[in-house]
């Protein structure tokens, strides 16, 4: 298939990095349009070379790379794709970040910290990208950090849908996690029809200020409860949340992310939880050793596939997703 579409005068190509082209092919194909072949690789040194096999002088560009393990490698990687076609005279540059590194990041919480996520949208303006879009940022403040468009994207619609058609509804709790994500929640809360639950975290204070108890704010007992977050990294805090749920007399517990990160211990951790489901979108790769019956992938592609057509058509990104996105 070409990876080229064109409309009228005007001229679409859709290019993948080296960390996660399956879902660079799903977006493709969702489109209609094939990954432009591009030639790259690593020097001895660790250096990277990238060389596109077709001439972007005057197309709009679209480039996928989410940013997972090793992370440092692939945000370098998308830079100098992104010098590349600036180079070859591309007429936009639209970059495509299924999961943005470095969102953590995204303020200063002490001193002589960095805000890391600013920086990575500065490098990619740096490098010449006109547009980005993300899916499910960490914090809404990141859209601001870059001088140009930024569309966020939501997997809301994919999970909750996904969530609300296996599970009783009427038996049905969303959960948060901590009090950050409430917000989200109640946005699962107003389309499922569901009643909302916090687990809280403080410090004991009577033991030496350093174990951690989990407070449940609503009511749990016999529900079964989604707990929703937009990433899991080793797993830690949403294992322990799912046992504070169980310990308050959840009769089940399903959790959904955007984001599998799933670093270091989470294969144990979620392989030994009690919770029944771990259902995420394939943002990122799943790891190999997290192949496992408890885990569900679903398909971010469309989402994607939709904004790319919207912003090359020049319609609406945010039509897509108004009734989930909440007060502005």
């Amino acid at each position: 298939m070409s990876g080229i579409k064109t409309t009228g005068e005007k001229k679409m190509m859709f290019f993948s990095g080296r960390a996660h082209p399956e879902l660079a092919e799903e977006v493709a194909h969702q489109l209609g349009i094939g990954v432009v072949p591009t030639k790259a690789f690593d020097f001895a040194n660790g250096e990277i070379y990238v060389r596109y096999q077709e001439s972007a002088r005057g197309a709009d560009c679209f480039l996928i790379q989410s940013h997972t393990a090793p992370i440092n490698k692939w945000i370098m990687e998308q830079l100098i794709m992104i010098d590349a076609l600036k180079r070859a005279s591309a007429r936009s540059i639209t970059v495509i970040v299924p999961f943005y590194g470095y969102a953590r990041q995204d303020k200063k919480h002490r001193g002589r910290e960095p805000i890391s996520a600013r920086l990575i949208a500065d490098l990619l303006g740096a490098a010449g990208a006109d547009r980005i879009v993300s899916v499910d940022l960490h914090t809404d403040q990141i859209v601001g950090f870059f001088d140009g468009p930024v569309d966020h994207l939501f997997a809301l619609p994919i999970l909750a849908d996904y969530v609300g058609a296996k599970v009783d509804k009427d038996k049905l709790t969303v959960v948060s996690p901590d009090a950050g994500r409430v917000r989200v929640a109640d946005r699962w809360c107003d389309r499922l029809g569901a009643p909302l639950a916090i687990v809280h975290k403080r410090r004991d204070k009577d033991v030496a200020n350093q174990v951690t108890v989990h407070e449940v704010v609503g009511n749990v007992e016999g529900r079964v409860c989604v707990l929703v977050d937009d990433m899991i990294d080793t797993g830690g805090t949403i294992c322990a949340a799912a046992d504070a749920l169980f310990a308050h007399g959840a009769e089940d517990v399903i959790v959904t992310a955007t984001h599998g990160v799933l670093s270091g211990p989470a294969a144990d951790r979620l392989k030994n939880s009690k919770v029944s489901e771990f259902v995420f979108t394939n943002t990122l790769p799943t790891p190999n050793e997290l192949e496992l019956d408890k885990i569900t992938v679903l398909s971010i592609a469309p989402t994607i596939a939709n904004a790319v057509r919207e912003i090359f058509e020049d319609g609406s990104v945010t039509s897509l997703f108004e009734e989930q996105s909440g007060p502005a």
